[in-house]
């Protein structure tokens, strides 16, 4: 007897990875594959695709679908990473990762045609890169656009999260006229459908190499970012996940879009949900301006969340924050310290967990939908105390996660573009 399955492909920053899973979502096959890292020259941060599509073709033959009957395959890739293609999708130079540098006259102009509200804006925006790449005969790609097309064969759809960085308007839903005004014809962009909806069926000679069906879907996919949010297993309006790493970054399932540039807040469209987020340059950084991890480990058994500390801490690993608080001078704080260590690492979890629940309540007074529950994801989901401490801070209950692998949730997008799952 076979399982039914799809696939979820994850085109992270430093690797591949393929996840199976059944109609309950469930993890019934995962294979990784390492990606080389992006050549670095002149301020210009480049890869080229064929290294993407190795790593696919890796992670691929590492992949045990023994008793699984694969229906379809969604994609997603690293947010605002472009390349340049001929009309049969081969690549015609090198891709620009997500944090390459745009020319800064091509910033300009985007900024005098574009309205604030945009997430084409600043120094590594998708549309100032793409402008630069243009060429007769040529379109412009998303990593999981090309991905997508080397599966399929068709080279002409994105879907409306890998857009929205190169100008796409995901209220109106389409490509808005300022991008021409920019210096970009938006007809060489793919067309855009929403993220899980079925576009192709699986080329027949992909399909004989995989030792897959030759009916398998290929269903549009999204960004890492919204994927590793879907794989939390959030659905529902008023559904809240935290990232607790190097940053604190965290994202909320509205009813309405938010469109705030100043916090860097823009919202992807999910089927009718919008998923709205931000991030704050607490997080585990500053944690680790006085802490080693050994530190953490024995301090944390230690910790009374029971007892708050009373210290209004803001923890920043430097001067400047972004949301929920905009301003690029601000100041950490972290005084008075108190001779117990114990006392001062919990009063810096409390810092952190206060600036969590103003972000959120940021998000609500901006216009999204309450925050109702919680899930966390990164190293700080690890720690009982600080979650305790986190969600009395928060006031909603907390909510198991799914799982923490973005190619689970790029599967949950699969299942919904052959009419199962949410």
């Amino acid at each position: 007897m076979t399982i039914d399955v799809v696939l979820g492909i994850d085109i992270g920053t430093s690797g591949v990875r393929i996840a199976a899973t059944d109609r309950s979502h469930a993890l019934k096959a995962m294979s990784p594959a390492p990606i080389e890292a992006p050549l670095q020259t002149s301020g210009r941060i480049l890869q080229h695709p064929a290294v993407w599509w190795t790593a696919v073709l890796t992670a691929f033959k590492g992949l045990n679908l023994s008793g699984l009957n694969v229906r379809a395959i969604a994609i997603d890739g690293t947010s605002g990473t472009i390349l340049a293609v001929h009309a049969d999708g081969s690549p015609a130079g090198m891709g620009s990762m997500y944090n390459d540098a745009a020319e800064p006259s091509q910033v300009a102009l985007i900024a005098a045609a574009a309205p604030r509200e945009t997430a084409a804006l600043g120094s590594t925006s998708p549309l100032a890169r793409a402008i630069t790449m243009r060429a007769d005969g040529l379109k412009i790609l998303h990593q999981a656009d090309w991905i997508m097309g080397q599966l399929s064969g068709t080279y002409d759809v994105t879907d409306e999260n890998n857009a929205l960085k190169s100008g796409y308007d995901p209220v109106a839903r389409k490509w808005p006229n300022w991008i021409y005004a920019a210096g970009f014809d938006s007809s060489r962009f793919p067309s855009v459908v929403p993220a899980g909806i079925r576009v192709a069926t699986i080329r027949p000679e992909i399909a004989t190499a995989f030792g897959l069906p030759t009916d398998v879907a290929i269903v549009s996919g999204t960004t890492d970012g919204c994927a590793a949010f879907l794989a939390s297993g959030a659905t529902d309006t008023g559904d809240g996940v935290t990232s607790l790493g190097t940053t604190l970054t965290l994202k909320l399932l509205s009813a309405k879009p938010v469109f705030a540039p100043d916090f860097g807040i823009y919202s992807h469209r999910i089927g009718d949900q919008w998923l709205a987020g931000g991030a704050s340059n607490t997080g585990g950084a500053a944690i680790g301006k006085y802490f080693t991890p050994e530190d953490v480990e024995r301090l944390t058994p230690l910790l009374e969340p029971d007892t708050p500390t009373g210290l209004d801490y803001y923890p920043l690993p430097k001067p400047g924050e972004r949301f929920p608080i905009n301003d690029s001078s601000f100041s950490p704080r972290f005084e008075p310290r108190p001779a117990d260590d114990k006392v001062f690492f919990q009063a810096i979890l409390e810092g952190i967990a206060a600036i969590e629940a103003r972000a959120y309540a940021k998000l609500g007074e901006l216009g999204a939908s309450p925050l109702t529950g919680i899930r966390t994801t990164g190293g700080g989901a690890r720690n009982p105390s600080w979650t305790k401490i986190r969600l009395k801070a928060l006031g909603v209950p907390e909510q198991p996660s799914l799982s923490g692998h973005a190619a689970v949730g790029t599967a949950r997008l699969a299942w919904r573009g052959i009419g199962h799952g949410n």
